[in-house]
């Protein structure tokens, strides 16, 4: 095995020390950089892809488990609370005992964990083997970035994040198509059992390929009070904001999980300052361009999330498009984001991650505007030139910020930063789902009962009203059985006019949300730490 020297990583504010630009290269395929990425890519793209690909399945497994549905948002709650909360915690362990072990470990028990859902025969065990896919997804994410942060020279590590970011974004994107194929065709489990011939790849892989990296100020114990305040505080957010829709925003019930997190939050934060070796130094925030990142992909998932949440409905519900043709249509959202990353890294290396994620939240800023513009009758070339330009303005931010968090953290925190750049995205899509869905609700009360009347329909009880307004939240006309055609017709209009409604404001509130995320862009800077990845010891 080829030695390297040991270089010791420097905090956020110090002058890292200089790393060869070509480090020595490694005999064979254990070590190599882009054999690296190729393994990382396959067991990555397995958590990317559960993240959508499970919500076509779901209404087939309510009916064949007969689940009500409050038990089948536990399918899709359980998985992402798992991962958002487990995430930091999970990056802390790469870097106390190997990206590489926490890797294998995250692929292996997520394949197990999807082998054993397809096998369940009650909503009880799928929903408790999607909490323990999220736990190894959680272990997964964080070691891919701190292994290719290891591995590859500073000049070629925003290339390598670019094609990681294409992968992420190509499964994300990709699973509704996949998802409708497997459940049309063959069934529901086949969305689950796809999973273990993909992570039984990607531990051959992995046993073969990767080589272990640590750091040498790597941390030697654990922060177990930082990890219960931290795992506390962030499940009582992530829980409000999955729940706010249902409770009501203003809700005693939201408010106190609200405070109580951030109760969590500042109990974590004093915590941090008082034990020797804390599960997130606070010194790491010291680095502006660090804290701008984590805030840059926070409001990055907003606006992308939050708005795309409503596109999914706005393609079925509105325009009748089965969930195959709704994948399809937005496939030049994933084309441009796969042929948007890698160039966006190229751009980055050469030009710094300023001017690229300032321009990449601007042309972000249009797309969502010109999604506030469609309407029950926008052509597929129209809806085509918003999702293409949404996919080319998301793919230098999903590559620079990464990046930025990633680069600007000492190597001895790099599942951390790790940790901290996937959390970041977690909770910036719950809070776009939350926010733009309080948006749309908004919007739909305050217009419905009046589109009603102007439209000549009969009178709602205030009950009746309510439920309609639910249903038109996600496009769907309330019509009653037995309604005649001309009255349904009348009905239908109404729904989708007050949902397209919304559904422009919120985009409109999410384009604003991306203009703010230009100025912060503009606080950001090539990672100082970058450098000391690629002389990281082997173990």
């Amino acid at each position: 095995m080829t030695s390297q020297t040991t270089i010791s990583a420097t905090g956020p504010g110090d002058k890292a020390p200089a790393a060869p630009s070509d480090p020595t290269p490694s005999t064979g395929l254990r070590g190599h950089p882009w054999f690296t990425l190729i393994t990382v890519a396959v067991g990555v793209m397995m958590v990317a892809l559960d993240g959508t690909i499970v919500a076509i399945a779901n209404p087939a497994i309510q009916k064949d488990l007969g689940a009500s549905f409050a038990d089948v948002q536990w399918i899709t709650n359980g998985y992402f609370l798992a991962l958002a909360v487990s995430l930091i915690t999970a990056g802390k362990l790469g870097d106390r005992f190997g990206h590489r072990q926490t890797f294998l470990i995250g692929v292996s028990g997520f394949a197990l964990a999807s082998g054993a859902i397809g096998l369940s025969h009650s909503i009880a065990f799928v929903v408790t083997f999607r909490v323990l896919q999220g736990l190894f997804g959680a272990l997964l994410m964080p070691a891919a970035l701190g292994l290719l942060r290891a591995t590859f020279p500073a000049e070629k590590l925003n290339m390598a994040i670019g094609l990681w970011g294409m992968v992420i974004g190509a499964s994300t994107a990709g699973g509704p198509i996949l998802g409708g194929v497997l459940v049309e065709h063959v069934n529901w489990q086949s969305v689950f059992f796809i999973n273990v011939p993909v992570g039984a790849i990607a531990l051959v892989l992995g046993a073969l390929i990767l080589r272990d990296h640590r750091a040498e100020n790597a941390p030697r114990s654990f922060d177990v009070l930082g990890i219960v305040l931290l795992s506390g505080a962030m499940f009582c957010l992530v829980w409000a904001l999955i729940k706010a829709p249902a409770w009501g925003w203003g809700s005693g019930t939201t408010w106190s999980f609200l405070a109580v997190s951030v109760l969590g939050f500042a109990l974590f934060a004093f915590w941090e300052t008082r034990v020797k070796e804390p599960l997130i130094p606070l010194g790491l925030f010291r680095s502006v361009p660090l804290s701008a990142g984590v805030v840059l992909m926070v409001l990055m998932a907003i606006a992308f999330m939050g708005g795309l949440f409503f596109v999914t409905f706005y393609l079925q519900n509105v325009h009748g498009m089965s969930p195959i043709d709704a994948g399809l249509h937005l496939l030049p959202l994933t084309g441009m984001m796969i042929v948007g990353s890698p160039l966006a890294g190229a751009a980055i290396t050469k030009l710094g991650p300023r001017i690229p994620l300032a321009g990449g939240m601007a042309a972000t800023a249009i797309a969502m505007y010109g999604m506030s513009t469609l309407t029950s009758d926008t052509g597929s070339a129209v809806m085509s030139i918003w999702f293409a330009l949404l996919g080319l303005g998301l793919a230098p931010v999903m590559v620079g910020a990464t990046e930025v968090i990633v680069g600007n953290a000492p190597m001895e925190l790099s599942g951390v930063a790790g940790g901290l750049q996937q959390a970041a995205m977690q909770i910036g899509g719950s809070l776009g789902t939350a926010v733009l869905g309080a948006v749309m609700a908004s919007r739909v009360d305050s217009d419905l009962a009046g589109n009603w009347k102007d439209a000549g329909l009969p009178k709602l009880t205030q009950p009746q009203l309510d439920a309609a307004a639910e249903a038109v939240q996600v496009g769907v006309a309330p019509i009653a059985p037995g309604t005649p055609e001309t009255v349904a017709a009348k009905i239908t209009q109404v729904a989708h006019d007050t949902f397209i409604s919304g559904m422009s404001l919120a985009c409109l509130v999410a384009a604003g949300v991306a203009v703010v995320a230009v100025f912060v862009a503009l606080l950001t800077k090539r990672g100082e730490n970058a450098e000391a990845g690629a002389g990281a010891a082997h173990i």
